[in-house]
């Protein structure tokens, strides 16, 4: 029988007013607050004030301020906590508040904000002058709010407020773009876009600039998915085929002349393109292994997340995970990541012999080491947590420039690499954007589920990637 936990438990913290009867008049209480920018975004994002003086950096810099400033009301709700939760405190009523903005408050601006009481009036009422006062002793908000004090004693624990993760959905995704203007269009040839969906993503991403399509696929079905989205055909190409199958291998063909650099997938199963890609005499092999990149955008990792291979080899052997690997390093190089942390990933964090995921981490990192892998720094066998959080890593002692920083998932197989992938997008709320390598050319593949910013992106990728690569897959 285990001994009891005999562990002290934090202590609870209590919030307590002061009554009526209790104040008198010069009482005061205070709080300390800094301004940062999540500070800012949360205002924004609770009243829908997105005056550019507070949230756009480019136009504050050259407004009179010559920086972005707090909202003048984040002061006036700081003093509302005062009131609210020190004095007087829980029960009181608020019935006139009057504030006077007499400078700004920038981003790590400390303020000191002060309330005290001036008067006290029958029927339980207070006046209160208040302040906020920078870190220069420079008064930048005073005025005078008028309450109702509380007649009875009110202690309460403290409510644990919730964590708030701020996230520009998207934003990850909209630098990529952004990196793409000075960029030429990519000849793609776009398979079997026969519903509106897939042929809007790919006629999305002709708009601006991304790539230029080829639309091959039944030309009633393709006019009349158009006609459904409302899209005008005029000026496009098209090449009819009687069905996807035929589809798949006109595209391919395509490739092989020369006469597009990248392939799409449209309204088709993967596995009907794929097949005429790794076709052995028609396809588009290389002496690489073809795999799959997913590229994430997750609201809780502060930078773009490649898991791979979450689409193409089912159990890939140790050579096929070398290939894997290189090709998720090459294109987080064509991305912009100088030197890619490559995690190969597996349940535990040692070398286990019974647990082939782990021989396979250790031996691609020794490969690696010999420079049979380049342009990436890799470390494995790491557990999930211990890739992508440096709490994990430092609890469990691991001592890695990829543990908690990673930008590049290997996992052990494909169902598992899947599984991952879906369950940010699903319950972390992440954007995902894919791509295949290791072909001729790069292979876009959108989900029928995908956002339309998540179909940009994957185009995107294409594009970058394209513009970055010196030479063939080899």
């Amino acid at each position: 029988m285990s001994a009891p936990d005999r562990t002290p438990a934090a202590p609870m913290q209590f919030i307590a007013n002061r009554t009526y009867d209790e104040i008198a008049v010069g009482d005061h209480a205070e709080l300390t607050r800094t301004l940062k920018p999540q500070d800012i975004d949360l205002f924004a994002v609770m009243s829908g004030d997105v005056n550019p003086a507070h949230v756009d950096a480019d136009y504050a810099k050259d407004d009179m301020f010559h920086g972005v400033i707090a909202h003048g009301m984040w002061g006036g709700a700081l003093i509302s906590a005062v009131l609210g939760t020190e004095l007087p405190g829980p029960g009181t009523i608020f019935l006139n508040q009057n504030l006077s903005f007499k400078a700004p408050v920038g981003l790590g601006d400390t303020v000191v904000v002060r309330v005290e009481v001036t008067a006290k009036q029958e029927k339980g009422r207070l006046t209160l002058a208040c302040t906020c006062i920078n870190q220069n002793g420079e008064t930048v908000i005073d005025g005078e709010a008028r309450v109702i004090a509380p007649r009875d004693k009110v202690r309460r624990p403290r409510v644990i407020l919730p964590d708030v993760h701020l996230h520009v959905r998207g934003a990850q995704y909209g630098r990529l773009i952004a990196a793409t203007q000075t960029l030429a269009p990519v000849p793609t040839a776009v398979v079997h876009p026969c519903d509106p969906l897939s042929l809007t993503g790919a006629l999305d991403a002709a708009r601006r600039g991304m790539i230029l399509p080829v639309l091959v696929g039944p030309r009633h079905r393709i006019e009349a998915a158009a006609q459904d989205a409302g899209h005008s055909l005029e000026g496009l190409e098209i090449i009819d085929t009687l069905h996807s199958h035929a589809a798949a291998a006109t595209a391919v063909a395509l490739v092989r002349a020369d006469k597009v650099a990248a392939l799409m997938k449209g309204s088709l199963h993967t596995d009907e393109l794929m097949e005429a890609v790794v076709d052995a005499a028609l396809g588009l092999r290389t002496e690489r292994r073809m795999s799959h990149v997913y590229v994430l955008d997750v609201p809780t990792y502060p930078k773009p997340l490649l898991i791979t291979d979450a689409a193409i080899n089912i159990h890939p052997d140790l050579a096929t995970k070398r290939d894997i690997v290189q090709n998720a390093i090459e294109l987080a190089l064509t991305l912009g990541i100088e030197l890619p942390k490559v995690a190969i990933l597996s349940a535990v964090e040692t070398v286990n012999p019974r647990m082939p995921s782990t021989l396979d981490a250790a031996s691609l990192c020794k490969m690696a080491d010999r420079g049979q892998i380049t342009g990436g720094l890799l470390d494995g066998p790491l557990a999930f947590d211990n890739a992508i959080s440096a709490a994990a890593a430092t609890a469990k002692g691991i001592a890695s420039d990829v543990a908690g920083v990673a930008d590049i998932l290997v996992a052990p197989d494909l169902e598992s690499a899947n599984m991952m992938a879906k369950q940010l997008i699903y319950l972390a709320g992440a954007d995902a954007a894919g791509i295949v390598l290791g072909a001729r050319v790069p292979i876009i593949l959108t989900s029928r589920a995908d956002s339309a910013m998540s179909r940009l992106a994957s185009c995107t990728l294409a594009q970058i990637f394209l513009a970055g690569r010196t030479a063939p897959p080899s």
